[in-house]
């Protein structure tokens, strides 16, 4: 068994409750977040504190809100967008059902209800036949090179390795079929009991929720492990003989 080493720098608290909790799915290489209820006044500063709170998930994201029957005027809607591009997010859409806070959003230039199930085709409304439970999930079968950046609301699987200067942010599990040598973020919306799994595991930094840690140096030959969160610290047994395995 490895005890992940934290950095000295990181000094953040963990274990910070979400004022508001987001209900978010993938479309493609965007994210839909569905918002409770509750006054606009309340929601819109309790959206950015849970947007800050994982900064890295949603940075540079595309992203459509669900606001439903809200009635939101054009002003509201610019310091939304300005708010969001604040935190380098593209307001993508909005997902509405009230008809002047639609007008207001055609005028603005912002899509309304792309992706809500009156745009969805019978393909997508496919559902497989499983007695099995499963989550969502991506399936990259490439090499994650240098600067190239992978997000995803689920959990993610790469074919391949994923080199120094690559990053990967996922809302679930991560598994690295190869070498992971790059920068990971498992259970990024605040889920503890993700892990990060890998055949050769030397990440450059490594995190899952908001525990954070660097690798220690190589002990023996590399062999597949699988990372995850015990009594507040990160650590990596061997994949065969985890208890999260």
């Amino acid at each position: 068994m490895i005890v992940f080493t934290k950095p000295a720098c990181y000094n953040r608290p963990l274990g910070v409750p979400m004022r508001t909790p987001l209900a978010i799915k993938g479309i493609g290489d965007r994210l839909v977040i569905s918002l409770p209820q509750g006054e606009w006044t309340t929601i819109l500063p309790d959206l950015m504190h849970a947007i800050d709170e994982r900064g890295d998930f949603f940075k540079g994201a595309k992203v459509a809100l669900q606001v439903d029957d809200r009635e939101l005027g054009p002003a509201q809607l610019v310091a939304l967008r300005q708010a969001l591009a604040q935190r380098e997010i593209t307001l993508w859409a909005l997902l509405a059902t009230d008809e002047s806070t639609c007008a207001a959003a055609s005028k603005l230039g912002i899509d309304i209800d792309v992706g809500s199930p009156s745009h969805q085709t019978e393909e997508d409304d496919y559902v497989f036949d499983s007695d099995l439970p499963g989550d969502e999930a991506i399936l990259v079968e490439r090499t994650l090179r240098s600067g190239q950046r992978l997000r995803h609301p689920g959990h993610v699987i790469v074919f391949g390795d994923v080199n120094p200067g690559s990053e990967i942010v996922a809302g679930g599990h991560i598994l690295i079929w190869g070498r992971l040598r790059g920068t990971v973020h498992a259970g990024a919306a605040g889920d503890e009991s993700a892990t990060v799994c890998a055949l050769d595991m030397m990440p450059t930094q490594l995190r899952i929720a908001s525990h954070i840690a660097v690798s220690p140096k190589r002990r023996g030959r590399p062999h597949p492990e699988v990372a995850f969160v015990r009594d507040g610290q990160l650590i990596a047994e061997t994949w065969e003989n985890s208890e999260r395995s």
